[in-house]
């Protein structure tokens, strides 16, 4: 008989990455609302609810009913919390739902959690064997398994290669085509059997062969990358001034989105360096605080391998419109 241990017992070992600096960079108001739209385990959010009055409301949401009760199970002492089964790239409908118009920070710990990892059944990691799953969202139709046997050869090395920045994608994706068609690909152990062979010995030297490969399905199947620039559009909108952004990335992608999307928030004044005012009228929401990622000290590294390659960005909502305000500054004295 097979004994599956309960989430929290997996949680109870997760540790929140960059967690000081998380709740720094958000500024707390004890009497604010935030929202940790990726509660998991509630480990950042624990840290969050402590520093908030009965006056100030936490929201937690995910997308996994399970992170869901377990986090309640952990905050079960704190009455000021809202969970919501949802997905943080809706946060203005989990909002308006809520009726709850701004909030004074948001946190957002994208990709994978610590125990989806550690929960084999759930098909994420490429350690022990389960059946292709990936979801986040167990209600959801798209699965691993529907996407490494259903999408074409050239769909597949562009999702491995963009998504996982796996070099040899086109092979891993030519022989995932070729075993298929003798049989149906349903478990992990099938998977990294098939990119183990597809990657030349000499090169299997960047920890396991098979990390990209899972890393771009897994993108692939909770559809982490294409909506985030507007998430993160959309978070700013719905801060209060002063309010706080804070993100947590964990790959080149979803950082360089984040990063771009704050820019864009912060906004580029484009008229010649020579013109004594502005007048292309660009506008900004905010300021970028970490002009480069924190990164997590060499101790949290040691103490956690998997804070090795998370990165941390903070803006901040300041309602300044540079650009109209110089336009509409000289229409007044022309």
């Amino acid at each position: 008989m097979r004994i599956r241990r309960s989430l929290w017992d997996v949680e109870f070992k997760h540790k929140p990455v960059l967690l000081n600096e998380c709740i720094d960079g958000l500024n707390i108001n004890p009497n604010g609302i935030y929202v940790d739209g990726t509660l998991g385990g509630a480990g950042h959010s624990q840290e969050i609810v402590k520093r908030l009055t009965e006056k100030g409301l936490l929201i937690g949401i995910d997308r996994d009913t399970e992170a869901l009760n377990a986090a309640k199970e952990k905050l079960k002492m704190y009455s000021n919390v809202k969970y919501v089964y949802g997905n943080h790239d809706n946060i203005k409908e989990v909002l308006n739902d809520l009726e709850i118009e701004k909030v004074d920070g948001i946190l957002l710990d994208l990709g994978v959690s610590s125990y989806q990892l550690d929960e084999k059944s759930r098909g994420f990691s490429y350690i022990g064997n389960a059946n292709l799953d990936m979801r986040m969202d167990q209600d959801q139709e798209l699965t691993a398994k529907k996407v490494v046997n259903e999408y074409s050869e050239e769909n597949l090395s562009k999702i491995i290669f963009e998504y996982g920045e796996e070099r040899f994608a086109r092979n891993i994706a030519k022989n995932i085509c070729i075993y298929r068609k003798e049989k149906t690909i349903e478990t992990t152990n099938q998977l990294v059997e098939i990119i183990e062979k597809s990657i030349p010995k000499a090169k299997q030297n960047d920890g396991h062969p098979a990390k990209r490969t899972f890393q771009a399905i897994r993108i692939e199947v909770n559809n982490e990358i294409k909506p985030l620039m507007d998430t993160v559009k959309n978070s700013i909108e719905v801060l209060n001034k002063n309010g706080r952004l804070v993100i947590i990335t964990f790959h080149s992608l979803e950082d360089r989105a984040v990063k771009e999307a704050m820019i864009e928030a912060e906004g580029r004044c484009t008229c010649p360096k020579d013109l004594p005012y502005c007048v292309c009228g660009y506008e900004s929401l905010g300021k970028v605080i970490t002009k480069k990622p924190i990164l997590p000290t060499k101790e949290e590294q040691e103490e956690n391998s998997r804070s090795k390659s998370a990165k941390l960005r903070i803006f901040e909502k300041r309602w300044v419109i540079y650009g109209k305000l110089q336009i509409w500054w000289l229409s007044i004295w022309n």
